[in-house]
């Protein structure tokens, strides 16, 4: 429930709505969870007040893709690549979380996001190892307080591992059973996690897609990243599974025509820097996102490697797509004469252009009369935050969690004074060390050592089923 009125007054607002712009010394009045007025002097005396003074007013920031379930073994994977990734975490980690661990993973997950300045999370939940997990990632989701997309995962744990669901129809059966629990009109609504293409036979992404659009739940999938391996897109294209209500994730390896058919379908692209330049999945794709007229978005990925602080995300992808843009010329002995991407710019890839792929756009990604008050104060006593002459490249380049002073989601004050409200952090974080404790316990029980990638690596050994499920029972037959 939303807090009944709360005025913000004098405040530097980056409100990211280009008809607005960036406005100076205003009041923001929010009722019921909704902005009503952004203009000075806003008479409220009934309000809760919140003083803004010397300090910058945004949009929360929006993450379009997180394993958040992964929070009890964050870091675990720094040194390993993509393929030890799966093996290790996928086909070894994953089984070994009970539904509890889920939960916390989830809770605690999305509480670290808010802290952070994120308010809404494409959450790709693949750790559905039972119902109970399936209800309990939800349930951690909804927990926290955050607004997003709950993306069911229709994900077997492992190979190697006991399996609670016998086969894809019943996977399907619990995505509809979690679907209409999820169908209740709150922050958190309901999408997909496909199976990766080839994965499973191509009749079974059919089915997947089919469930997906009969419940109308946004779709996400990991696409094109590993490049050994068939993207899936022209066969997911001649099966029509593919449309403007997806998030394809990655897509290092695409070819022009690949970027080509998604952008012909309307399909949005997120892009993950921290993980894809650490773990060997090629350049992001910002180069391609605006030869083929996508609007980027980012993602913090896999919190098993990096934190969940999409400030941090926001820089390292405004550095690489520099970078990349003034390479040739710098390899060719010149210097650039002008920035290719301006901080504002940067800033659209996690608001405006992560609430449009996210299907939120009439709600969130712009501080704008009439949206969700979904926002973030930055400010307080950190050096970076001293002056701000510029606010827009305060918040890219200066900023991090620790400078967050206030989240607000829906007009509910999640965080203030730089602390989450009602979170016993002390408490968490015991209940986290535990839960992680006795995850790898159950791990070394099963004799499993990590990453325990095969010889010669994972994605070898999948290559020819991956060809041949995509080819589909037809070809085969």
């Amino acid at each position: 429930m939303a807090q009944s009125r709360t005025i913000i007054r004098n405040a530097r607002v980056v409100t990211m709505d280009e008809t607005v712009g960036n406005l100076e010394g205003v009041d923001i009045l929010i009722d019921e969870g909704l902005i009503v007025a952004i203009e000075a002097g806003i008479a409220a005396d009934d309000a809760d007040v919140i003083d803004a003074t010397g300090k910058i007013v945004a949009p929360g920031l929006i993450d379009t893709h997180r394993h958040t379930w992964q929070t009890q073994i964050r870091g675990i994977c720094a040194d390993w690549t993509l393929g030890d990734y799966l093996a290790g975490v996928r086909f070894t980690v994953s089984p070994a979380y009970s539904a509890d661990d889920v939960y916390l993973g989830n809770y605690a997950g999305f509480l670290e996001a808010i802290d952070a300045g994120v308010t809404s999370v494409l959450d790709f939940s693949h750790c559905n190892n039972s119902p109970a997990h399936s209800d309990a990632a939800l349930r951690g989701m909804r927990d926290s307080g955050i607004r997003g997309v709950h993306a069911y995962g229709f994900f077997n744990s492992s190979p190697y591992a006991p399996q609670h669901f016998t086969s894809h129809d019943e996977r399907i059966d619990d995505f509809h059973r979690i679907a209409d629990d999820a169908a209740d009109g709150g922050l958190v609504r309901l999408g997909v996690a496909l199976t990766e293409p080839g994965v499973i036979p191509i009749e079974e992404s059919v089915a997947e897609v089919q469930a997906a659009r009969s419940r109308g739940a946004l779709v996400v999938t990991h696409t094109g990243c590993v490049w050994s391996l068939p993207s899936g897109i022209t066969e997911f294209e001649e099966r029509d599974l593919i449309d403007a209500d997806q998030v394809h994730v990655h897509c290092n390896t695409l070819t022009d025509d690949e970027f080509a058919i998604l952008a012909r379908h309307g399909a949005k692209i997120s892009i993950s820097p921290e993980t894809e330049l650490n773990m060997g999945m090629g350049r992001p794709v910002f180069a391609q996102a605006r030869k083929h007229g996508f609007k980027p978005t980012l993602s913090a990925d896999v919190v098993s490697l990096n934190s969940g602080d999409m400030f941090h995300q926001l820089r390292l992808a405004i550095a690489f797509a520099r970078w990349a843009s003034t390479e040739e010329i710098n390899l060719g002995g010149g210097d650039p004469l002008d920035v290719t991407i301006s901080a504002h710019e940067a800033l659209t890839w996690v608001t405006r252009n992560a609430a449009e792929a996210l299907g939120l756009s009439d709600e969130v990604g712009t501080l704008s009369v009439g949206k969700r008050a979904d926002l973030i104060i930055v400010g307080g006593h950190g050096r970076s935050q001293h002056p701000t002459p510029d606010p827009e490249g305060t918040l890219v380049f200066q900023t991090t969690a620790g400078d967050v002073e206030t989240v607000m989601i829906d007009g509910k004050i999640l965080k203030r004074g730089g602390q989450l409200v009602g979170v016993d952090r002390a408490e968490l974080d015991r209940r986290l060390d535990d839960s992680s404790r006795a995850i790898l316990a159950r791990i070394a029980e099963s004799g499993a050592e990590l990453p325990g990638t095969p010889p010669g690596g994972m994605f070898p050994i999948i290559r020819g089923l991956t060809v041949a499920n995509l080819a589909g029972s037809d070809a085969l037959a």
